[in-house]
């Protein structure tokens, strides 16, 4: 008999009676727009869908990785025709080409063996050979790269 009534006091509190005209408790989607200037990030790198250094460099920085950049050491590559943006990951090397066209990129990489050490990452306009034995240390630069570069009207 108590069951009952507990039973009984709990449906009817839940549905209470009011005068007041029943409202949704969920609000409608507001949709927001990106804003006009959306088309860079807060360090002001262009988000044009294509790779640029600010972007790569904001992008290693947000998957958590430390890069310094190595100034002295950007001799040109037998493989690539064009030089070489040199970091360092720790204990392991990072070499960034940026292209302007990245068909001739892809020329360039059909060109190479790929398979096996150094990993050969390419995005788009960029390619990266990381030079190390850490496997998830390149397993998270791959991600970080072939997520692609920032798109335009993209927030970050």
């Amino acid at each position: 008999m108590k069951f009952r009534f507990f039973l009984f006091a709990a449906l009817t509190s839940c549905g209470g009676h009011s005068d007041s005209p029943a409202r949704d408790s969920v609000a409608a989607p507001i949709a927001i727009a990106p804003p006009a200037s959306a088309a860079h990030d807060v360090s002001g790198c262009p988000h044009t869908g294509r790779w640029a250094i600010c972007s790569l460099e904001t992008r290693l920085r947000q998957a958590g990785f430390v890069a310094k950049r190595v100034s002295s050491d950007s001799t040109k590559s037998a493989q690539f025709s064009v030089k070489p943006i040199v970091y360092t990951l720790g204990r392991a090397r990072l070499e960034v080409y940026l292209y302007d066209d990245s068909t001739l990129l892809a020329r360039e990489i059909a060109a190479m063996d790929t398979v096996g050490p150094p990993l050969v990452i390419r995005s788009g306009n960029l390619a990266a050979v990381y030079v190390g034995d850490n496997g998830q240390q390149a397993e998270r630069l791959a991600l970080a790269i072939t997520a692609g570069a920032p798109q335009p009207g993209s927030p970050r």
